[in-house]
């Protein structure tokens, strides 16, 4: 998670839908942090589908053992 205080900030131009930019202006809805949080969840999406893509044969190997061998310390499991 990203700290507020020490982040530092860059100037953006930005293309926004006028009719939903006129709607958050009168909702008193900051703009800026209100693109960044958006901008910031798409990153968060994207670095999450990327490690799956990367990571997905060992995943798939892990079930597949899992799989044929059943869970490791299945045998302690209290439920």
């Amino acid at each position: 998670m990203r700290n507020e205080a020490l982040a530092s900030r860059k100037a953006a131009n930005l293309s926004i839908d006028a009719t939903l930019l006129g709607e958050a202006k009168s909702l008193s809805v900051n703009v800026s942090r209100a693109a960044e949080a958006g901008i910031a969840e798409a990153v968060r999406k994207e670095k999450e589908r990327r490690w799956k893509e990367e990571n997905h044969e060992a995943i798939e190997g892990w079930n597949q053992w899992v799989r044929d061998n059943g869970l490791p310390l299945a045998k302690y499991r209290q439920f």
